[in-house]
C-alpha cells in the first residue's frame, strides 16, 4: 500500500480552521488586554474565550485524527535535521495548542470569571478563586502565547523556504487539490 502524498481533507480542514482561529485570538487578546473596563471589553473577553475553548476542542479532534491517520512523508531529499526539526515543531505546536487555552481557562477560573462557551454553555471552574494564582496564570498564559507566536512564525518561515527556495512542494500537501501553488 502506498503512503499518502497529501494530508486528508479532515486534517486540512482542522489545520486551516485552527490557523484562522489563532490569527483571530492572538490580536484580539492583545487588543482587549489594554482596554479600560467596559461592556465592550467584557464582550471581547467572551469572544476570546469562545475561540480558545473552540481551539481546545479542535486540537483534541486533530490529535485523535493524527493518531489514526499518518501524515504524508517528508521529501526524501530533505536533510534529517530538518525532518527532526519539523517533527519537534509540530509536537510543540500541538502541546501549546492544548496548553494556551487551558492556561486561559485556568486563569479565568482563578480570577473568578466563569468561562461560558458561545454564551450558552457554562464550563466548570477548574480551580478555586485565588488572586495570586490568577496573576501567575495570567503570566503563564501570556508567556505560552509568545512561544506559540514564535513557533507559528517559524512554521510559516519553513513553509516559505520550502515553497520558494527548496521548491519541494511541501505546501501542496496541506492545500485542496485545486489550490496548489
Amino acid at each position: 500500500m502506498s503512503k499518502p502524498t497529501r494530508y486528508t481533507r479532515t486534517a486540512m480542514t482542522l489545520h486551516w480552521l485552527m490557523a484562522l482561529l489563532i490569527f483571530a485570538a492572538f490580536p484580539l487578546g492583545v487588543y482587549m488586554h489594554e482596554l479600560p473596563l467596559s461592556p465592550t471589553k467584557l464582550q471581547l473577553y467572551s469572544y476570546h474565550k469562545w475561540i480558545g475553548v473552540t481551539l481546545l476542542g479542535l486540537i483534541v479532534l486533530r490529535i485523535v485524527w493524527r493518531l489514526r491517520h499518518a501524515p504524508p512523508p517528508l521529501p526524501e531529499q530533505m536533510p534529517d535535521w530538518q525532518k527532526r526539526a519539523s517533527a519537534a515543531t509540530h509536537h510543540l505546536l500541538y502541546l501549546l495548542l492544548v496548553a494556551v487555552p487551558m492556561s486561559g481557562w485556568l486563569m479565568s477560573s482563578a480570577k473568578g470569571f466563569q468561562t461560558v462557551w458561545l454564551g450558552v454553555l457554562p464550563l466548570p471552574d477548574l480551580v478555586e478563586k485565588n488572586k495570586e494564582l490568577g496573576v501567575a496564570l495570567a503570566e503563564l498564559h501570556e508567556g505560552l502565547n509568545i512561544v506559540l507566536l514564535v513557533l507559528v512564525a517559524l512554521h510559516l518561515a519553513a513553509v516559505v523556504k520550502h515553497q520558494f527556495i527548496d521548491r519541494d512542494d511541501i505546501l501542496s500537501r496541506m492545500l485542496p487539490k485545486g489550490n496548489r501553488p
